[in-house]
């Protein structure tokens, strides 16, 4: 089959020499940087925070409905668990068996005595209090995810019979997170001051604080920079059921 070019009648296609082909290419990128040029002196702000802003924004509206949305769950909660309790062919056997696996699932309150542990950001102008220490880094300064995730280890070892972590209580699931100097748990976001309340026999749990590492380490950050540490004992202490959504997601093998 012969080209158009051969064919009768038919004007042969002039071909663009590689020479027009970069010409165009500079003229367009010239022409996107002098627009680019006219966009920025219009008064574009090109330090501008406001995306990141408008992100803080949307995280604390995002952890603000969470918040509704768990108190209309433990509600609901609350309702289910009066309509289970009624006659419904169980045996005796096997509603305790169901207390004592919610009662290890969290999703009921626990109370006794305990202890409480506050952490704390350092003040942002804060400077070495021991002699010889250098000056701080702006990481020295504030609370770590690590720093809360040895809190919650250290009480757990202690044979704490529930924690909460600010106003939630924790289940197996439960994962403290840390975005910046935030902190992300269950899908509400906090700021310290960071309060972590556990159940359980006092001395064992400050024990068990005393005896971690990592806590250790961090206690040398709380004489050097003054980093917040409270440790407070309660004779009676009783925390709330988990109310949150107990489903979960795990990841799937992408198919071939």
């Amino acid at each position: 089959m012969s080209s158009s070019a051969d064919s009768p009648g038919r004007p042969a296609r002039r071909r663009l020499r590689p020479v027009r082909i970069l010409t165009l290419a500079v003229f367009a990128l010239a022409g996107l940087m002098f627009w680019l040029s006219f966009d920025t002196a219009r008064g574009t702000n090109l330090r501008s925070d406001d995306s990141m802003l408008r992100l803080s924004d949307l995280i604390q509206e995002r952890s603000n409905k969470n918040g509704t949305q768990d108190d209309r769950n433990a509600t609901l909660r609350a309702d289910v668990d009066g309509l289970a309790q009624r006659d419904n062919g169980s045996t005796k056997a096997a509603d305790a068996k169901l207390r004592a696996l919610e009662k290890d699932a969290g999703s009921k309150p626990v109370a006794g005595q305990g202890v409480s542990v506050t952490l704390t950001d350092a003040p942002p102008n804060a400077t070495a209090k021991i002699p010889g220490v250098p000056d701080p880094q702006p990481n020295d300064l504030v609370i770590h995810q690590q720093d809360l995730q040895a809190v919650v280890n250290a009480l757990w070892q202690g044979g704490a019979k529930g924690i909460r972590v600010m106003d939630q209580r924790l289940i197996s699931t439960s994962a403290v997170r840390c975005v910046g100097n935030t902190l992300i748990l269950q899908g509400r976001v906090y700021s310290p001051p960071y309060k972590v309340t556990a159940v359980g026999d006092r001395d064992a749990l400050k024990k068990a604080l005393n005896a971690a590492p990592a806590i250790q380490n961090y206690l040398q950050y709380v004489n050097a920079y003054g980093l917040g540490w409270k440790v407070d004992q309660h004779d009676t202490v009783t925390l709330s059921g988990y109310s949150g959504t107990v489903d979960l997601h795990y990841a799937q093998p992408v198919k071939p």
